[in-house]
């Protein structure tokens, strides 16, 4: 099941954040108020789903789990220069 989640993040991570929040207590526990991820879900989704994993199976931004979190902001980026363009 993760996995079928992580590649539906891929193309749709709102849908996965919606789902996830209802679901679970994966974005609770990494975040300590619902602001952030309520800002992430308009702005930065696939950080936010980034931060997320690298907080709770790496216990925070040590190690690998940064190059997760660099890797997520870097498709942001990607996503909103893409709509720009259009």
């Amino acid at each position: 099941m993760p996995c079928l989640l992580s590649l539906i993040a891929v193309f749709f991570p709102r849908v996965v954040i919606v789902l996830v929040f209802l679901f679970s207590s994966f974005l609770g526990d990494a975040y300590d108020t619902v602001l952030w991820p309520v800002l992430g879900f308009f702005f930065m989704p696939f950080t936010t789903l980034g931060y997320a994993v690298a907080v709770n199976y790496g216990g925070g931004l040590a190690g690998g789990w940064i190059i997760l979190v660099v890797i997520t902001v870097l498709m942001d980026l990607g996503q909103l220069a893409g709509a720009r363009r259009q």
